[in-house]
């Protein structure tokens, strides 16, 4: 750009995660030993980095570059914006690199389209005087149309239509190169962020001439406020006096804002458009800039078209040149997500906030995304992608819920630190990374009390993903994995007895076990501070102790009886999607016997868990060593697995919540899939080979297709989302274009009041989509 250098690049980086496998059981006895062995392994994950220098600083930046650049092997660098020709043989000379240059319209676009389908919450309206003044967007599937205002030095203006057809419609030479250039003329303040802060703190009323100033008292029958600007600067002719930089910098600000809103809402009504994004590198969640152009549009458009900003509004086109460089490599084949532990959040509008890190420059200083390795789209049961919100309560805007659940996440630190430690014992240097988790997930905790809308709209899924987030940072890649392996095998050993049980009952009678099963199994959640002080302080709690502490019917949400009414008088369901929740008795004792009894049923069933670790979660792969296990036992899982009636699937996500709008479009091949020869105990490949000689020919190419395809190809009728994050905090108002069943425990006392329950309140939810 003009004033500004902006630089993305891509970077490999080396961490741990946690893989599970079947032992080798060979002379040893099965009855005491797990079900799978952990082993901790380095992973290669890609990463994208932005960074910004000034360009007065050109060769600090192209010194960042050169030192990063070593031990690759890039031979050319893209290139795009106005810098890209400017530089070009000095970028050339330094770094004996070609410099290829990208169209920046093309760039700007790529860039906005990015941020705009990857990001939750990267787009916001400003509200000046509401709580909060950040109002986050969430993502739609279809962006379009849309206008781009990008303001760097000067400003463009592009209509954009789909994701390769836009047109450069305008433009205007009075930008961010003009408020910097003369505000140094008239503060002599070289710095931009410095004229900024000048900015907020001046009033430029002082300077400029109102309409009041203009009309007196008349101004009413113009049908005008009295407070808008008729002349900025105006006063400055006439008076005989000094102005203080402050107040200067502020007129200054108001009328480039000003001059900028109402360019861009002319050009937005000229072409039919009500969406206006801004990009560059102005505005930079600078509250005045925002509310000007805001109240700019407002004014102009009557309230018909709105304004909104970016987070990351000045890496747009660093973003799509990058992209353009990675076109051979298919970078839509790839999702991409925030990294929350690597970046830094929108600055707080509170002047008395961190005067320290308000003062250094942009709406952020860092900003990381992580690359997952398949597509990830909506489900396509949602009932309509464009209104879904997954969380329940925004804590951005409910001040009493947010205070709490800071508080909460604030004390569990210490057991989770405890978890993080005993989850690696030979590592000589567990304790000192599980204390540097702690302080920065402490830090990010306490610049959310200040700036909740830091990140985008604050929920309880944000903070838990926040957790994960630093907790891989620092290699700790699932601080339950001895919790969830010794539970895991203390439950398998308890299926056989309960499915006995469960056969002998009555058909209405065991359908209310195996909802109450399913509900029990809910309670073992270490997430909970009120049940994982119970598993700690009693190690006898057991399944039959959790069915003692569930609420008794009627329950705080029960649909139970119209739940039995549609299996009495239905029709099986053609196929059911199963969101799982936790390891150990929760899937094993409740989630497998209400599997099986839908496998019995007719229906066919898509058992969901986590693609990665996050609390006592089951994964995927766990969950394939656990449907192993429970083959060997049961004839009945073992017939729907080789005949392809129960497919196990990843979400594509490694949170304890649910966003429906990411789930996987397809799996990639995984170390623990089916296709992989198993190593069992001498007495499950026996149990194998009796129940299914052809077992391990069978399961190939099961898991090829991700869960939003293997939605559509088996209809799926039936949705059954189990446990607190992903039916309370995620989903509870999610509507669906079919049935649906959400269960959970409250094990959260507040939670629980806020409800009008009491800890361990029973919610079942059956919901039928309205014709």
């Amino acid at each position: 750009g003009g004033s500004l250098t902006k630089l993305a690049y891509y970077s490999t980086v080396q961490h741990k995660v946690a893989r599970v496998r079947s032992f080798d059981y060979s002379g040893k006895d099965v009855e005491h030993e797990s079900p799978y062995e952990i082993t901790v392994q380095e992973e290669i994950t890609a990463r994208l980095h932005f960074i910004k220098f000034e360009n007065t600083y050109i060769e600090t930046c192209l010194d960042f570059i050169k030192d990063h650049l070593v031990n690759t092997e890039t031979q050319v660098l893209k290139a795009t914006g106005g810098g890209a020709y400017k530089f070009k043989d000095l970028i050339e000379k330094k770094l004996g690199l070609k410099v290829d240059k990208e169209d920046v319209m093309t760039c700007l676009i790529k860039g906005c389209n990015f941020v705009l389908k990857n990001i939750p919450h990267e787009a916001f309206a400003y509200q000046k005087d509401s709580d909060p003044e950040f109002r986050f967007q969430t993502n739609h599937p279809n962006i379009f149309p849309y206008l781009l205002v990008n303001i760097g030095s000067g400003v463009s203006i592009v209509k954009v239509e789909t994701e390769d057809k836009f047109e450069w419609i305008g433009g205007s030479s009075i930008g961010g190169g003009t408020f910097w250039g003369l505000g140094t003329l008239l503060t002599k303040t070289k710095k931009f962020d410095e004229l900024l802060q000048l900015a907020s703190k001046g009033q430029h009323t002082n300077v400029d001439m109102l309409v009041k100033d203009v009309y007196g008292g008349a101004y009413h029958t113009l049908g005008l406020s009295g407070n808008l600007i008729a002349s900025s600067f105006g006063k400055s002719a006439t008076a005989d006096k000094e102005f203080s930089k402050d107040d200067m910098a502020k007129s200054l600000l108001h009328m480039i804002s000003n001059d900028i809103g109402q360019l861009a809402c002319l050009y937005a009504k000229l072409h039919n458009l009500h969406k206006i994004y801004f990009g560059g590198f102005f505005i930079r969640g600078h509250p005045v800039t925002m509310r000007t152009i805001t109240f700019s549009i407002n004014f102009f458009s009557k309230g018909e078209v709105q304004a909104l900003f970016l987070r990351h509004e000045g890496y747009l086109g660093a973003i799509g040149a990058f992209l353009k460089g990675a076109e051979q490599d298919n970078p839509n084949q790839y999702s991409w997500g925030e990294n929350y532990a690597g970046s830094s959040g929108l600055m707080s509008t509170s002047p008395d906030f961190c005067p320290m890190q308000r003062a250094r420059s942009g709406t952020f200083d860092m900003f990381e995304m992580d690359r997952l390795e398949r597509p990830l789209v909506n489900l396509p049961l949602l009932k309509d992608p464009t209104t879904y919100i997954p969380d329940t309560v925004d804590l951005t805007d409910d001040a009493m819920a947010r205070k709490y659940w800071l508080t909460c996440f604030e004390e569990a630190l210490d057991g989770v630190v405890k978890r993080a430690i005993a989850s690696q014992p030979d590592s000589t240097d567990a304790a000192e990374r599980a204390e540097k988790f702690r302080q920065k997930y402490w830090n990010k905790l306490q610049t959310l009390r200040q700036q909740p809308f830091a990140y985008g709209t604050l929920t309880v899924r944000s903070l838990l993903d926040t957790r994960e987030h630093c907790l891989n940072e620092f290699n700790f890649p699932d601080p339950y994995s001895k919790v969830k392996q010794k539970e895991n095998g203390i439950a398998l050993k308890c299926f056989p007895s309960v499915i006995e049980s469960l056969d002998s009952l009555g058909w209405e009678e065991r359908q209310f076990a195996l909802v109450k099963g399913l509900l029990a199994g809910n309670v073992f959640d270490w997430g909970a501070k009120a049940v994982s002080e119970v598993l700690e302080s009693e190690p006898q709690f057991g399944f039959e102790e959790a069915k003692e502490k569930l609420q008794e019917r009627p329950w705080l949400e029960d649909s139970y009886s119209e739940w039995i009414q549609r299996l009495k008088e239905g029709p099986p369901h053609k196929c059911a999607l199963i969101f799982a929740d936790n390891s150990g008795i929760d899937i094993i004792l409740g989630v497998f016997p209400f599997v099986r009894e839908l496998l019995c049923r007719g229906t066919e069933v898509i058992l969901a868990c986590n693609s990665g670790p996050a609390l006592n979660d089951v994964t995927y792969s766990e969950s394939l060593i656990v449907a192993e296990w429970i083959a060997a036992m049961d004839p009945i899982i073992q017939s729907a697995l080789t005949e392809e009636r129960l497919l196990l699937v990843q979400t594509g996500s490694s949170s304890p919540c649910l966003d429906l709008r990411f789930c996987t479009s397809r799996t990639n091949s995984s170390p623990c899939s089916w296709t992989e020869k198993r190593r069992l105990s001498p007495k499950i490949q026996s149990l194998f080979r009796f129940l299914l000689p052809s077992a391990n020919l069978k399961y190939k190419n099961r898991l090829d297709k991700g869960l939003a395809l293997l939605v559509r190809e088996r209809k799926t009728d039936l949705v059954i989302i189990e446990g607190m994050g992903r039916a309370i905090h995620t989903n509870y108002y999610a509507a669906l274009k079919c049935e649906s069943l959400k269960l959970a425990v409250i094990k959260n006392s507040w939670l629980a009041d806020r409800l009008g329950g009491k800890i361990f309140s029973v919610i079942f939810k059956y919901e039928v989509p309205c014709k």
